[in-house]
Parts: C-alpha cells; structure tokens; sequence
C-alpha cells in the first residue's frame, strides 16, 4: 500500500492508504484534519497542503483557478483535489482546529434509494440526518435524500461516560433530578457540536435538513428524553415496552441549526434493554429477508443480538460492559487514531506485531486488538484457556512494547473480557434454545458496530467469542444502526419492513433463564465453541 507522510513540527507522521483516495479523505481518517469547508468539491479553496515528494499528478481545473500558477509552482495543492495512487511527503499550510469528532467513511453504510418511493420529492435537494446515540459513541451522518448518498459522518466518544462506563451506573446517576437533566443536555450538546462540525466543515447548509432519524438502546433514548429512564431499574420491565419518546423536540432544532420545520423522529426502542438501535440493524442487513439461522451481533457496551428462526425475531441483550469498546481495560482506548487494532506473530521473528489506526504513536489497545492480543497470548502458552498467565509469566500482567511507550495486559483485564465474551455466548445460546436451533444450523452471522470493523474473525473464534462457522458464512457489517437510520430516511418501504420486525420480534429475558449461571461459565474459557 502507499504511504502518505505528513510533516509536523515535533515529528514526521506516516499513513498507509489505499491508491485512488484524495489526501483530504486519508488525512480525515487520522486525527490531523486539514481545513475545509466544501464536501470536497474544491469550491473553497481552503484544503492546502504542499507536495514536498512524490507526483501528485496534474491539478484539477479548480485548482487551477482557486490557486494559479503561483502557488503551484510552488507545490502548493488542494488536498481534496489531490487523489493519491503512490508515496507522497506532503505539508499542511491551512491546518483545521482539533476536534473530537472523527470522520466516517462517506461511502460506508449508505443505503441505496432503490427500493420503494423516497419520503421527500422536493425541487431543492433536501437532507437527512442520522443518529446512533450509543453507550460510548455517538455516530451521525447527513443523507442527500434525492440520491440516498452519504454527504458525511461524524463519531465521538458520548460526554455521559463520565456519569458511568456502562448503562446500569448511569441509570443510577440518573436519579437525581439534576443529574439526569444534566446528562441529558450532554447528549443534546454532543450531537449539536457533531452536526455543526459537519455544517461548517463540509459546507453543508443545515437548514435542509428536514428530517432527522435517531436510534439508541433503551437506556440511551430514555435519558436523552428525560422519560422514564426510573423504570429500567426495575427487573419487571426489563422485557417490557416503555414510552421513553420525547414530549417535544423544538429545542433540539433550534441547537442543531437545522430547518425549523424538520421532522426528528426517535425510533422506540423495541423493550428495556432492546434497543431501537438493534431495530435499524435489523432493517440494514435484512436479516428477516434470509433463510431461518440468520444471527446479527451488534458489539457494544450493552450488546444486542437478534436470532431470525424464518417465523420469529428472537431479541435479547448483554450487559458485557464496556470492553468491545476498549474501555474500562488499564491499556484500553476506543477504536479512534493511537489505538491498536491488530496484533499479529512475525513468522520472521516470532515476536508480537502491532499495528495502530493511522499510524500514530500507539495509545493502548482498542476492542479488536485486545481479542487478537489474548489469541495470540493462548496461541504460544502464555495464557491458558481460564485465562490465567502460566507460571513464569509476570505476575503483574504481561508487558508489550508498541512504538516507543509500554504497555500492560493484567489479568482484570482480561477478566473484564471473557465477562463479556461469556455474555454474548450465554445470549447466542439462549436464543438458538428458543428457536429450537442448534450452532450448526446457524447460516450467517452479522457483526455491527465499530468493534466489528477491525475485528479478526479467526481470532475471535479461537478465543470462544464466535461460533465456529466457515469464514464466507460471517460479515462485518459495520454500523447497521446508522445504516438502517438512512435506509428509513430514504423510502417508505423500509417502514413497511419495520413495523413486520416489530411483529416478529419477541424478546427474551436472560433473567428468566434457569441455566444462565452454568451458561456464563462454559463460555469463560477462552477456547473455540464446540460444533453442536
């Protein structure tokens, strides 16, 4: 792959990146971003870099007229005119502000207007906007409804974290009246600062924006609304539908700076601990569209998994905590630039590779590379399958080098994983019980959310975390949640296809479930599932 280097002043900063991919687009990938204002047309004029080394190949005709001879002569270029297919050495002249909000891929998850009648036929071209509101991200795009394209995306950590890692402590938090007021103006907030970094970033006016879709687990929705979130401390309704919508939403409008008349809807979420979130993920990958066996994982703090039997949606969830997200680990950091996302044995050497998201200087290990740390650690003895360090490993934990910092795997670490791990297993098997299924039977497996988007399924199935299908039988999906938002935004037969999963879907509550202890701890081990 090419490397794009980035002169900084205290120290050079190197990118792999796929050839054909504008310079803007990989810098946006990292967390150095170069100012603009345009959606990448150029129209600005703000994206300059210079071209120290490498062919750059021949400015566009609006670099031409944006820059002059001048300047290029100079090396002087657009970096979202500038599509790079080989090594270049490049320096920032017009450098953006940092920021929280890391971008997405504006082609990954969009759904396609090819299916149904779009909601809005209007002369002027509308948008669309999509919210994930997750336990530890918040995930937004803006959708050109006359085309279904993704325009942009935005991510950040949720603000609320310091109330609680994990949604149980919030809920808690949240119990004080002005503790949950507050957390729910740090949700508001979040989302107002990631729409108008994509408004004032990319160009985008906001005011055409007409609609706005917004997805979350229960807990999620409940203290963004400020309705209920009481109830999902009662086990009682753990499995039961809650009105946890908004009475009004005028002042999130006038926050956002979108159009005074857009529609927000927030999809309910389906039960306590089922979010509406898992509902989109459905809608994204058909998964009621498919043969019986039909498995989506959606990762995260409060992981959701639904199981399509070809007559019923089984739904449950897993309170895993916050490890796929790489946090509450002592080396953990959520999957943005720093964090290692993929170990790996040098056949050469035999050592640990590490590779981080952007080539920055490593922060500590992000969800996936935790998964691919521990099935390399059982893979050459230094754990064994309960977990536990042999003898002449370090009692403190195992120690690993990235780049020029240390890091340390403990053994809580590593029982905060398999605690999670085991959930999800006790979960999947909970769900195949109840469709009278058994894992082989299974014939695709979903894997949503940002933990699945660098995770290595061979790992993951050597560790227990997946059932042992063949490769070709297991997707990443990506964010299905913010997918099937889009997918809703689009075209009215995506609400056709929502209210046939609400019908469906018949929720199981883990609570009730006799064997959950004997469950949870056949699925600590870190070993492969058993084909049954």
């Amino acid at each position: 792959m090419p490397l794009l280097t980035v002169q900084l002043e205290d120290q050079d900063r190197r990118v792999l990146f796929e050839s054909g991919s504008s310079v803007r687009d990989i810098l946006d990938e990292t967390d150095i971003r170069v100012r603009a204002a345009c959606n990448g047309t150029g129209a600005c004029g703000l994206c300059r870099i210079r071209i120290t080394e490498g062919d750059a190949g021949e400015p566009a005709a609006i670099e031409l007229a944006s820059l002059g001879n001048g300047l290029l002569d100079k090396g002087v270029r657009l970096a979202c005119q500038v599509t790079a297919d080989n090594n270049l050495r490049i320096e920032i002249i017009n450098p953006a502000p940092p920021s929280v909000w890391h971008s997405l891929d504006a082609g990954v998850g969009t759904a396609p207007l090819t299916e149904g009648s779009p909601l809005f036929t209007q002369a002027e071209p509308t948008l669309g906007l999509t919210v994930d509101l997750g336990t530890t991200h918040i995930s937004i795009t803006v959708v050109e409804i006359s085309t279904g394209r993704r325009l942009a995306g935005r991510r950040a950590l949720n603000p609320q974290a310091a109330s609680g890692a994990d949604v149980l402590t919030r809920l808690m938090a949240a119990q004080s009246a002005d503790q949950a007021e507050k957390l729910s103006l740090q949700a508001v907030r979040a989302i107002e600062e990631g729409v108008r970094d994509i408004g004032s970033r990319e160009g985008i006016d906001l005011m055409r924006v007409v609609r706005v879709v917004l997805v979350g687990n229960t807990v999620m929705v409940a203290l963004l609304s400020g309705q209920n979130h009481h109830l999902l401390l009662q086990p009682s309704y753990w499995a039961e539908n809650i009105d946890c919508l908004p009475v009004e939403t005028n002042l999130w409008r006038d926050a956002w700076g979108i159009n005074p008349e857009a529609v927000i809807e927030v999809i309910p979420p389906l039960a306590g601990f089922v979010g509406s979130d898992l509902l989109t993920g459905v809608i994204a990958t058909r998964l009621t569209e498919q043969e019986p066996g039909a498995l989506l994982i959606d990762f995260g703090t409060n992981s959701e998994v639904a199981l399509w039997d070809g007559n019923k949606l089984w739904v449950s969830s897993a309170a895993g905590g916050p490890a796929f997200e790489g946090c509450a680990i002592s080396c953990g950091v959520p999957a943005e630039p720093g964090a290692i996302w993929r170990v790996a044995v040098s056949e050469a050497t035999e050592e640990l590779t590490f590779h981080v998201i952007a080539d920055a200087e490593a922060r500590g290990l992000c969800g996936s590379g935790l998964v691919d740390l521990l099935a390399c650690l059982v893979r050459n003895g230094t754990l064994n399958r309960k977990g536990q360090f042999v003898l002449e490993s370090p009692v403190n934990g195992f120690h690993f080098c990235s780049g020029r910092r240390e890091f340390v795997l403990t053994r809580r670490d590593i029982d905060i994983f398999q605690r999670a791990k085991a959930a999800i297993g006790v979960v999947i098997e909970v769900l195949l019980a109840k469709a009278g299924m058994r894992r082989h039977e299974l014939r695709r497996i979903c894997i949503g959310g940002i933990f699945g988007q660098f995770l290595n399924v061979a790992n993951a199935q050597e560790i227990g975390l997946l059932p042992p299908l063949p490769a070709e039988l297991i997707e990443t999906a990506g964010n299905t949640a913010l997918s099937g938002c889009e997918a809703l935004i689009l075209s009215a037969e995506a609400y056709e296809r929502l209210l046939v999963i609400r019908e469906h879907a018949h929720i199981v509550n883990l609570s009730n479930c006799p064997d959950f202890e004997t469950l949870f701890l056949d699925h600590l081990y870190l070993q492969p599932n058993a084909v049954v």
